[in-house]
Parts: C-alpha cells; structure tokens; sequence
C-alpha cells in the first residue's frame, strides 16, 4: 500500500470530523433556540408578576408614608395645643376654636376633647355631642400616658356588626410642671383614614385594609371589589401604643401568556442574537481598553502615591486603618503590616498626649471631625515627631460614607523655623532695647548726676557736724540723712528700670496693672520729657483691669512709642509739647486699649504707608525697626497696633490686648 493510499482513510475521517463539527454549531443554536422558547414565556411571566409585586409594595409604601405623614401632622398640631393648654395661653373660645379647625382640617378626625383626671369634660370641639364614652384599652391608654408622659395612640377594637365605626383614641397627656391636668384625646376613624389618604387610582386596582395584630379588619376600602389574592402586601403604620397593619390586595390576577409570543420570541431571538455578536465585540473591546487604562491609572497612582511626601492615611467608621502610603511609614517609623488593619489605639501614639487621641477618636466615631489640626507621632524609637492633620470623610461611588482620610504633613522644619524666629525676635528686641539704653545713656548720666551730686553735699554736711566735736543736734543730721536716702532711692530706681528693661529672658505671661507698667519705666519717660521740654501726663483708670502680657515687651513698646511721640514735637512751640498715655477698657470686647497721643507734626500719607516696614526709618540714625518690633509684640500677645491723625494734630498710636479674665487664667 502506497503511502498516498494510506494516508486518505486518515484525511476522510478528518474531513467527517470537521463536518460534523461544522453541523454540530447549528444544532447546537437549534436546542439553544427550543430551551429558549420554552423558558422565555415562564421567564416572561415571572418577570411581570415581580415587576406587579414590586410595583404593589412601593405603592403600599407611598400610601403608609402618607397616612403615617397627616396622622404625624395631627400628633404634632395636637401636642402643640396640649403645650398651649398647659402654659394657660388660650381662652375657652380660642380653645373650642383650634379644636374645632383641627377638625375642619382633619376629616380622618371624629372629634378633639380635653378629660381632666376624673374623667370629666373640660373642653371639647363640639359643645353638643353626647359625653365622652371612653373604651377600656383607651382608659388603659390614658392612665400609661399620665405614668410614662409620653402620646400614644389607644389599641382599636374591630367591630363585627359595624367595621366602619371603628375608632382609634390618641392621648396627648397635659401637665403644668407636676401637676396633671388630664389627658387631650383626639379620636381617628378607621375607615375615614383610608377614605381620605388613600389615593383613587390606588383604590381602583387593590383592596385597601386595615387590620389588628389578631388580623381582625378594622376598616376595608375596596373600590374595584375584593382582591384576588395574587399580589399582596402589608406594611406596619408604626403606631405608639396601637398595633394597626396596612394591608393591600390587588384586583389583577396572575399574567397570562401571549398568543403570538412564539413568532415574536423567534423574530426577536433571531435580531438579538445578531445584535449581540455586534455588542459582545464592541464590549470586548471597550473593556480591555478600559482595563488598560484602569491598569495604568493604577501604576500612575500607585507611582505618585510613592512619591508623596505627604502621609495619607485612611479609616473605617470603627477606627481601623484600611490603607497607608509608604510616606506615612516613613513618618511613624512603623511598617505597613504593622499598622494596616489595627483598631485604636495605635503604636504611634504618643504616651502623653494619649487622652487626646482618644477624645478626638470619639469624636470622629460620633461624625464630628476636626477638619484641621496638629498633634504628635512618636516613633519606635521613642522620637517624636510634630504633624499636621487633616481629615475628611471617605465615600464610595454611592455617596455613602466608609470612613475617613486623612493626610499628615512633617512639620518638624517648619517648628524648627518656628523656634529659630522666636529666637531671632527676642534677640532682636534685647537690641532694640539696648539700642534705646544707647541712646538715653548722657541723658540717663545727666539724671544720675543730680541724686549722686546731691548725696554726696548731704553727707558732707552731716560729716561736717560730726567733725565739730561736741554734741550733734538731731533735729539737724536727721533731714540732711533723709534727703541723702530719698536721692539715693531715686538713683537706685532709675538704674532698676535699666536693669530691667535690657535684662535679657524668656517671655513670661502674667497678670499684670497697666499703671504698673508705666510705673516702671515712668523716670524713663520723664527723662526723656524733661530734656526735651515736654510735658508728661497719664490718664489711667483706677478700675482698669490687668492684662496678661509680657512685661518687659510691653514696656518696651510704651518706651519705643512714647520717645517717637518726644522727639516728634522738638520742632512745635513749648505750650503744644504735651505727651499723654491714656487707657481704657472695652467690657463688651474685654479689651484693654492704650493709647499715646502727640501734637507733634503728624505722618505724611507717603510714611504712612510704609511705617510699620522693617529698616524704613524717618531719622538720618534710625535703624528702621522700631515700630516693626512694636506691633510684633503686639500681636504676639493677640492684639493689635494702629495709628490716626490726632484732631488737636499730631498722631494717635493706640494698641490693643485682651484683657485678663478667669477664663484666660485657667487656660494658661
């Protein structure tokens, strides 16, 4: 046998192979199509009784929402007149009148009566009806609501003679602080709830019934006759104190098949099928290019998140950390498996600052987080590590809230520029104030002068007396010694003010008497005044309240403002050379205001704008800094410089601080 013999039995029976495959496909659909044709009607069928169902239900839903809605809205115009009732503020008539429009506004209410703790009546909407019979489970209702003082509604009894008379009593207790003054009982009809609430289209297609726990039938509505029982649905009006069900029966019976549904479900099985090859490809191909754009998002999100210095942190509602980026590891020194999945409280929590994290922890949990705030992480190593927080809330595609996020910043350069400022400040202002000693110093030589000059005649005379031998007469060594030690206190003063005044020290906050504070610098001012001819008068308040400041700071500021104020009138008349500092309070702002006023030459509007500017000085040996560093100090304290033209002319330099309080006390 040839081999060419031999090899076509091989290729007939790939041949039958392939068409057998190639008639496999057909019958394939063929089956495919007859399951199709069998399981589509049912499916059909299926999908439309669910569809009625679910119409059914959010129907009954909108129709308890709405008789729920009016009964809350009676409840709520009823515990309103029960509050006027108790509070004395109506009439009779103006009570009989609101009983009577809550009826005339409420046709599901039968009547509105006031029944005081015997059970009589007190007031009622219709002064003609026949006395208030009430049903035991309604005087049960009434003696719950006095004990408990809360409204509940009366459980309905269902009437077998006379559904359509069923009533429901709704007791709103009355108590004029512990006093009771009875119960205001508003009665509802059962039918009339679902006469008045129950829209008409929604009558005309189910069987609308309100029945008791025991399924007894308190009140039917059936416009379109009785329900087939096919599409059924009840639905709880949450009632307090009443256990009354909304229950809807639909007049539609089961779907039944189409008579053409065969011919149709071919034609359509037939386009679809075609259709769908079409979509299927174009969604194929939409999705592998949306999954290669979701895979590059997430290598560009994954590279950037890498590259943060920024630690991003998030959590679920109980707290638990869901993710972390490797900058956030690198902040708390702590791995991510370290950290990922762990509840509070964490190991980057600092040990003294653990109550607040856990105050905080609560309030984010309870949904009130702090937008904004710093606190501080300690490594494992035991290094702290000042941060920033901000959190926000996390949300899924929804719209529903899955935690919070949070980013944290390193602040550490920015404490320790922080730190290195306040440093550079205080020895600035240690300068300013040596610059002033500078500047005063022949004039802080001329004011010593006198009290040395003046000791050292007084000790004369008296060493005078002593040398003369013989007896000393008191009456004249005691006034010269006297005036020897007042000098010599004037000079120990004016060299205490010195010392303290460029004594150089940390900030140190406290209670302290503007009077005081020019006390201890007033030989400076005076100083200053006197050797320029100016007059010097301070109009403190005897009640003015302290300030919490800094000392020495502030009287560097009076010391800075009052010689600017000096040396602006060396040039106007002696009789306009008055410098005064006058202080008052402001008790609705709790505000301390000074204020030092010249009739100097004033400040031109060009200076004006640029007066506060570092190293901008008006004098040829001005450095520039004086006034910068004065509303520096200001506003460390949290007030405020400022400057205007005085009337009688000159300037006005008033500067603001927060005055002392208790408040402010306990804070520090």
């Amino acid at each position: 046998m040839t081999s060419s013999q031999s090899s076509a039995p091989g290729a007939r029976r790939r041949l039958n192979i392939s068409t057998s495959l190639r008639w496999l496909l057909p019958i394939m659909l063929v089956l495919f199509f007859l399951a199709i044709l069998i399981w589509l009607p049912w499916q059909a069928r299926q999908m439309e009784s669910n569809e009625r169902q679910e119409q059914l239900i959010a129907d009954t839903l909108w129709v308890e929402q709405t008789i729920r809605f009016q009964l809350g809205r009676d409840e709520e115009s009823l515990r309103t007149l029960g509050v006027e009732i108790a509070a004395s503020s109506l009439t009779p008539a103006g009570l009989h009148e609101r009983m009577a429009g809550m009826l005339k506004n409420g046709q599901e209410l039968v009547r509105v009566v006031w029944l005081k703790p015997d059970g009589s009546l007190a007031a009622t909407s219709d002064p003609l009806a026949n006395p208030v019979q009430l049903t035991p489970a309604s005087t049960n209702t009434a003696d719950i609501t006095r004990k408990t003082r809360r409204p509940m509604y009366s459980q309905p009894e269902a009437q077998t003679a006379a559904p359509s008379a069923v009533l429901m009593d709704y007791h709103v207790p009355l108590f004029r602080g512990d006093d009771y003054l009875g119960d205001l009982v508003a009665t509802f009809k059962a039918s009339a709830l679902l006469d008045e609430m129950v829209p008409w289209w929604f009558a005309q297609d189910n069987q609308v019934t309100l029945v008791d726990r025991d399924d007894n039938v308190l009140a039917r509505r059936a416009a379109a006759g009785p329900g087939h029982g096919v599409y059924t649905h009840k639905r709880a009006l949450d009632l307090p104190g009443a256990s009354v069900t909304l229950v809807t029966d639909s007049v539609k019976s089961a779907p039944k098949l189409l008579p053409n549904l065969l011919v149709g479900s071919v034609i359509v099985l037939s386009l679809g099928l075609l259709w769908s090859l079409v979509a299927l490809w174009g969604h194929i191909s939409r999705r592998l290019a949306a999954e290669g754009a979701l895979r590059q998002q997430m290598l560009f999100r994954t590279a950037m998140e890498n590259s943060l210095v920024t630690g991003l942190r998030a959590r679920d509602l109980e707290g638990r950390i869901t993710y972390v980026n490797p900058a956030f590891c690198q902040i708390t020194g702590y791995p991510e498996e370290q950290i990922v999945g762990r509840l509070p409280p964490m190991p980057y929590w600092a040990p003294e600052a653990m109550s607040e994290y856990q105050t905080r922890l609560a309030s984010v949990l309870a949904g009130k987080v702090t937008p904004q705030f710093e606190t501080i992480f300690q490594r494992p190593n035991g290094e702290q590590v000042p941060v920033l927080v901000f959190e926000a809330p996390l949300v899924d595609n929804n719209g529903k809230q899955t935690g919070w996020m949070g980013s944290i910043l390193d602040i550490s350069d920015r404490k320790r520029v922080e730190e290195l400022n306040r440093q550079q400040q205080e020895k600035l202002q240690a300068s300013a104030r040596l610059a002033t000693m500078g500047e005063l110093a022949s004039m802080l030589a001329h004011e010593l002068n006198q009290p040395l000059a003046a000791i050292s005649s007084y000790t004369t005379g008296a060493l005078n007396l002593l040398e003369r031998g013989g007896p000393v007469d008191c009456a004249i060594l005691k006034p010269a010694l006297e005036q020897a030690g007042a000098q010599a206190q004037r000079a120990g003063q004016i060299i205490r003010s010195v010392h303290e005044f460029v004594k150089q020290r940390e900030p140190l906050r406290q209670q302290v008497a503007i009077a005081s504070l020019l006390d201890g610098i007033r030989a400076l001012i005076e100083l200053q005044a006197r050797h320029s001819n100016v007059t010097f008068r301070a109009e403190i308040p005897a009640d003015l309240p302290p300030v919490r400041a800094d000392r020495v700071m502030i009287e560097q500021v009076l010391l800075n403002l009052t010689r600017n104020a000096i040396e602006a009138m060396q040039e106007v008349p002696s009789p306009r050379r008055v410098l005064k500092v006058v202080a008052t309070h402001d008790a609705a702002a709790a505000q301390v205001s000074v204020a030092v006023i010249d009739q100097g030459h004033g400040i031109p509007d060009e200076v004006a704008q640029r007066l506060f500017s570092p190293f901008f000085s008006t004098k040829a040996e001005g450095m520039g800094m004086g006034l910068n560093i004065c509303r520096t100090a200001i506003e460390f304290h949290g007030g405020a410089l400022t400057f205007r033209a005085n009337p009688e002319g000159g300037t006005i330099f008033t500067f603001v601080l927060p005055a002392a309080t208790a408040a402010n006390e306990q804070e520090t």
